[in-house]
């Protein structure tokens, strides 16, 4: 499973990184950063839910 990023639709609400530190980070500007683009294994609830809680659907998941 692989996490994508739109960085023109973050708004840097930080609901991502909030909810999935392990996966998600912010810049100095408080827009998402991938930490990691395949998912590791016992992550993929909780990429799901960073991916879930975007409320500009920047992340999107490709199984």
């Amino acid at each position: 499973m692989r996490v994508r990023l739109d960085t023109e639709l973050c708004q840097g609400h930080g609901r991502c990184y909030t909810l999935a530190p392990e996966l998600f980070d912010s810049d100095d500007l408080g827009h998402c950063v991938l930490l990691v683009e395949e998912v590791p294994a016992g992550h993929e609830d909780e990429a799901g839910n960073g991916v879930e809680n975007c409320p500009e659907h920047a992340l999107s998941l490709d199984e």
